[in-house]
């Protein structure tokens, strides 16, 4: 886990020092520079593997120079394929195995690759930069290009100088994502390399190369009993597991009151020759606490348990902390109770086992049920759910009136997932839709409604909220996180299985419950999902009132492009008044106006 940088623009060294010390929590136990010709390279190290300062990098390797962020967890079996074609090593580091394999194989090794990365290879002989970031986007890459003059980093703040324009695009898709999305970025010219994608730059001709290399692909369900779908699983999990518990540092793993972080701490306190290390959060109020299930999950699986008691001013004295960290704005409140999870975690251990991606794979969400009540309701009419929508169904119904009647006025189930991840309204005056062409694949991989939303799930939300809030809240303490879940083989054996063998009848996350009974009994952990949220509408009320109209003035929202003021105002009131909860939009301007304020760009 560390930061990487790049660039053939002719910055001085001390200009790249400042840049790489700007996020240096990334990486505290070394910073490398070094410059061959015209480019500069750095990197920021957080050690987990060979310790020594032999793995420093930036490391060489005959004419190539890598600088690399991740961890690639089959390092051993590729290091085998590597004696066997008679390469020596001189670390027990898979920064060697990288860029040895590299030199090998080329662009074929990634296929090679199970791991989270993001790493950039200069090959000083043909002039080239290769890239490459993983499948599932769990590692950051950002970067700079313009006119055959380039700068990669792990985080955005390296890359801003006094020239940096704010993306009004960019602003328009945060308006209703709460995140800005790959590849785009908060500021002009500055892009993230998309998942499962490598990039080649040829210095000589100043031209850039973006190919894929891994993908979802078309479904095709396999035909396996539901028992020998979950043998194969359990083992699958079992590996994805053990492989993530290589380090040379003390490890532990977050531990939830969910179905996922307890089956892959429980999968780990087996491997494990001693107790391992586990840590929740739990908050104040019991509407949102988790804690004394987790403590029960501990106390069964036999780990040595921390527990850590979040209130109102712990999680809102965080809040500077994301934004100095986040770079982007990112409207996700979790990230604060996150980053107060690692700054606990970093006290005990350096990596930590994670349940993240679970979700995403076994259906575990609540928007798959809500998808099930849109089918019932989508072979009416839409000119009758168009003549539904005029009337004032959410007194009855609940929920606020424009999220009704922009269900109701839905066409099809990919266009409610779309609404799902993208808002059923919007605060935008035009709305922005350029962007949705990147994530279209969800539409065409599976013939299964509830597949093609996971799917998408997976495309959007996973990599630009989900991951980025465990990369920044994890940095930020120079932590590393690790996720079984996000093993790409683990991914691509869910999508292969029938959907009731993860979602039957309502029941959720079916096979990997079923899993977790061998390991803790069901009526344990077979209680409903809390879910990883603070009681933001209520904050934001009380303890933050006086910040969020201070920030949200007048002069702050007409600077916001294609900002909708009259009704969000509406909005801000209507919650102020405790008539309708729309916590999420103004948070989503309170983080923006945070941003603005820290990086002081227009």
């Amino acid at each position: 886990m560390c930061g990487i940088y790049i660039t053939n623009i002719p910055f001085k060294e001390e200009e790249v020092i400042d840049k790489l010390e700007s996020i240096s929590f990334r990486g505290p136990d070394n910073l490398g520079y070094e410059r061959i010709g015209t480019v500069s390279m750095g990197h920021l190290r957080l050690s987990i593997l060979d310790l020594d300062s032999r793995s420093n990098q930036p490391y060489s390797y005959n004419h190539l120079r890598i600088t690399f962020n991740g961890e690639i967890y089959n390092f051993e079996d590729i290091k085998k394929e590597l004696l066997a074609l008679n390469y020596n090593f001189e670390t027990t580091s898979d920064t060697e195995v990288l860029v040895k394999g590299y030199l090998e194989w080329g662009k074929d090794l990634l296929a090679k690759l199970n791991g989270m990365f993001a790493f950039a290879i200069y090959d000083t002989d043909k002039d080239i930069v290769f890239c490459a970031r993983d499948r599932l986007g769990v590692k950051p890459f950002f970067y700079y290009w313009k006119d055959g003059k380039f700068e990669i980093s792990s985080q955005l703040r390296p890359l801003i100088n006094s020239e940096s324009k704010v993306s009004r695009e960019a602003v328009s898709i945060y308006l209703d994502c709460g995140y800005v999305p790959s590849p785009y970025s908060i500021i002009e010219n500055i892009f993230k390399l998309s998942p499962g994608n490598f990039m080649e730059i040829d210095l000589n001709k100043g031209t850039k190369l973006i190919t894929s290399f891994w993908n979802l692909k078309q479904v095709i369900i396999r035909d396996i009993s539901y028992d020998e779908a979950k043998k194969e699983l359990h083992e699958l999990l079992i590996d994805a597991v053990k492989i993530r518990m290589q380090a040379d540092v003390p490890l532990g793993s977050f531990l939830s009151g969910g179905v996922d972080s307890a089956l892959v701490s429980a999968i780990a306190s087996e491997i494990s020759d001693a107790p391992i290390n586990t840590f929740t959060i739990g908050f104040e109020d019991p509407k949102y606490d988790e804690s004394k299930v987790a403590k029960q999950f501990s106390q069964i699986i036999g780990s040595n348990h921390t527990e850590t008691i979040c209130g109102p001013n712990d999680a809102i004295n965080m809040l500077e902390k994301m934004v100095e960290v986040f770079d982007e704005p990112f409207a996700d409140s979790s990230a604060l109770p996150s980053l107060l999870l690692n700054s606990v975690t970093k006290q005990y251990v350096t990596v930590a086992l994670s349940g993240d991606g679970g979700d995403e794979s076994f259906l575990g969400y609540e928007h798959f049920d809500k998808l099930k009540t849109f089918n019932n309701i989508r072979f009416i009419p839409q000119r009758i759910r168009n003549f539904a929508a005029n009337f004032d169904l959410y007194k009855i119904l609940g929920g606020r009136p424009e999220t009704l009647k922009g269900v109701l006025q839905t066409k099809n189930d990919d266009d409610f997932a779309w609404n799902t991840f993208n808002g059923f309204e919007t605060l935008q005056v035009i709305k922005e839709t350029s962007w949705f062409k990147n994530y279209n694949g969800y539409k065409i991989w599976s013939s299964d409604s509830i597949q093609r939303m996971a799917d998408l799930n997976i495309k959007l939300w996973l990599e630009n909220d989900s991951n980025v809030k465990v990369d920044r809240s994890s940095m930020a303490y120079a932590m590393e996180i690790r996720s079984p879940f996000l093993d790409f083989r683990v991914i691509e054996f869910a999508r292969s299985l029938p959907i009731e063998y993860r979602y039957k009848k309502g029941l959720k996350k079916r096979i990997t419950k079923d899993i977790l009974s061998k390991y803790i009994p069901e009526e344990v952990f077979n209680l409903p999902k809390k879910g990883f949220s603070i009681p933001l509408g209520e904050w934001i009320r009380k303890e933050l009132k006086e910040q969020i109209e201070d920030a949200l003035n007048d002069d702050f929202l007409k600077s916001v492009p294609n900002l909708d003021i009259l009704k969000f105002k509406k909005q801000m009131h209507l919650h102020m008044t405790c008539q309708y909860d729309y916590s999420f939009n103004i948070w989503k301007l309170f983080v923006l106006a945070k941003w603005y304020e820290e990086f002081k760009l227009s």
